[in-house]
């Protein structure tokens, strides 16, 4: 079911999302050669209960840590560990609270020191095809039309959409109405509305986008061993217009 938000709600889920969007700034920071996974979820843990809300994915249907943090052929929920980040490595961070009752997710895929050219291109195609995604939500529009604007564009470049995984409403539950694919033809499934919030989260593979999933049942990959890359933001249709909630304000002293 799809829940819309009244303006107080979203005023509330922007507080959320602007927590999420400043840890995930200073975790990218983190981000270099040597540095254990473990040590990111960790540091991601204590930044959020200093800011005083509580991490949305430890716990959450037996889910161990609270950040994902998924390497190179990992395309998402990925578990923290002792593993050590490597130069050349492509790493996806994806991350959420809960403040004052209501979700923020958001999503980033970061290099860790120099990478290869097609590591660069995927990380940059999974962002742009965010924004080219984020253009269709609009009043009015099919909610299909955000999905075929990411496969549009990814494909564009060469690359696969993972068929698997989807975007999702998000609001007082971490997963609400309606499902976002990130693959589709335009103009099906509902008209979207002012009130909706949504997580919009492109999830690509250089290679080809069938999935496997580990021995731990959690973290998926690629079944060709493909290198993978997700951009994620929490955004709201409100009467002003379309508002990345996730985006980490600079200005903004907690």
């Amino acid at each position: 079911m799809i829940v819309l938000k009244s303006e107080a709600e979203i005023a509330m889920m922007r507080e959320s999302g602007r927590r999420v969007g400043r840890i995930l700034m200073e975790l990218r920071e983190m981000i270099k050669p040597g540095v254990e996974t473990r040590e990111l979820d960790r540091y991601a843990e204590k930044r959020t209960l200093e800011l005083g809300a509580v991490p949305a994915f430890k716990g959450y249907n037996g889910y161990p840590a609270s950040l994902c943090i998924s390497i190179n052929e990992e395309i998402v929920h990925g578990i923290p560990s002792s593993r050590r980040l490597k130069e050349g490595d492509l790493v996806s961070l994806d991350f959420g609270v809960i403040y004052g009752g209501f979700y923020g997710d958001a999503a980033i895929t970061v290099p860790v020191g120099e990478v290869s050219e097609e590591a660069r291109r995927l990380m940059e195609v999974a962002e742009r095809s965010f924004y080219r995604g984020l253009e269709q939500l609009k009043e009015g529009n099919h909610l299909s039309d955000i999905s075929a604007a990411i496969q549009a564009e990814v494909e564009k470049a060469g690359f696969s959409v993972i068929r698997d995984f989807v975007g999702h409403g998000i609001g007082r539950e971490l997963h609400e109405g309606p499902q976002i694919p990130n693959f589709g033809q335009p103009g099906h499934g509902p008209k979207l509305k002012k009130g909706m919030t949504l997580a919009i989260e492109p999830m690509i593979a250089a290679g080809h986008y069938e999935v496997a999933i580990l021995s731990d049942d959690w973290t998926a990959v690629t079944r060709d061993g493909s290198l993978t890359a997700h951009f994620e933001h929490t955004v709201a249709l409100t009467e002003s217009g379309v508002e990345i909630l996730t985006a980490d304000d600079q200005g903004w002293q907690p």
